[in-house]
């Protein structure tokens, strides 16, 4: 580690728990984002700042001036340019030692699985169920950890698997024949309530990273904005998941 990378994260390498090899972890660990948003903003940055050593970036959708309320990576001057783009932009100038590869297209397809096993951890900050239930199987077939955030109106909340067999996954908290799905759009959001949820996110994958702390596996985080207060909930494996569950031979 060079002089200048020691006092960059010289306040994470004071962590007794951290130290030096926390931060070397992150410098060898490479981590996918999906999706560049209210909640991809925070996380990327954070975790750009933080010292992980390759960030990919993947969000199909390009900048748009109602984002720029809550989506706080990109600029006015970027509206109309891939969000992909405008955030490796934003990301390189914050921490130029940070390998950024993007993804400019949707990630429901036949290459998520090679993409997601050519990571240590992804991160869920889409905002549409079908990508959330791809990239949730694609991380339990690869056997990858993945933390997942949502918010809307002025409610949030946040959870990670370990993409183990057995589970929990996405899938047990939100079966893929679940109900109607809500949206940011039709309903709102208040822009730091993104920030909050996004913060967690890149607090739980640096924690999973580095193997400090406990992470969320099988908790659900919830918030209520409103009243400022949080919820913690046990999330089961659902033992019929036909994700993450293990059949018996």
């Amino acid at each position: 580690m060079t002089d200048a990378e020691l006092l960059r994260y010289s306040r994470q390498i004071l962590l007794p728990d951290f130290g030096i090899e926390g931060q070397e972890r992150l410098r060898a660990s490479s981590v996918l984002v999906v999706g560049l948003g209210g909640l991809g903003s925070p996380v990327a940055m954070y975790l750009a700042a933080a010292g992980v050593g390759r960030l990919v970036l993947a969000d199909f959708d390009a900048v748009d001036l109602s984002n720029l309320q809550r989506q706080i990576i990109h600029t006015t001057a970027q509206i109309g340019r891939p969000k992909a783009e405008s955030a490796r932009s934003a990301l390189a100038a914050l921490n130029p030692d940070v390998e950024l590869v993007i993804v400019k297209r949707s990630l429901v397809d036949e290459t998520l699985p090679d993409i997601v096993s050519d990571v240590d951890l992804v991160l869920d900050c889409c905002d549409n169920f079908p990508t959330r239930f791809a990239v949730n199987a694609a991380c339990v077939a690869a056997g990858v950890p993945l933390v997942s955030g949502a918010a809307i109106r002025l409610e949030g909340q946040v959870t990670a698997f370990s993409g183990r067999p057995g589970g929990p996954c996405y899938q047990c908290l939100y079966p893929q024949d679940g109900g109607i799905e809500e949206t940011c759009s039709a309903n709102g959001v208040l822009a730091p309530v993104v920030g909050i949820i996004g913060s967690i996110q890149a607090t739980e994958a640096i924690k999973i990273l580095t193997a400090v702390g406990d992470p969320l596996f099988g908790r659900l985080l919830l918030l209520d904005a409103a009243l400022m207060q949080w919820r913690s909930l046990r999330l089961p494996s659902d033992p019929q998941c036909p994700i993450c569950s293990v059949k018996c031979a």
